[in-house]
């Protein structure tokens, strides 16, 4: 399973190639760490953002291999996020996003 540096390193790339935001977004991987995107910024830092998805390493993982549904992992709790409304407008950048971390 990727590491944190590793995912950090993948949203990096996927925001410099045109994938990135217009909102503040911040990971928090449950105990494990946190990814902060601000534009093309990345950081591994827990910062404030506009959205906040909380959700284990793992499971991010799996989303982004489209093996972990994001309606169920909402519905079952494995996902969280701080304003579902601005998460549904965001959601495909936020797919695109999450894809690149496969």
């Amino acid at each position: 399973m990727a590491t944190l540096e590793e995912l950090t390193e993948r949203i990096r790339a996927a925001v410099a190639a045109g994938e990135g935001l217009d909102k503040t977004i911040k990971l928090d991987l449950k105990g494990e760490g946190f990814i902060h995107v601000d534009g093309a910024n990345v950081v591994n830092e827990d910062r404030p953002a506009d959205l906040t998805v909380s959700i284990s390493r793992k499971d991010l993982v799996a989303m982004g291999k489209r093996e972990l549904d994001p309606m169920k992992a909402i519905m079952t709790g494995r996902l969280k996020m701080s304003n579902m409304g601005l998460a549904l407008s965001l959601q495909p950048k936020i797919q695109a996003l999450f894809s690149k971390m496969a």
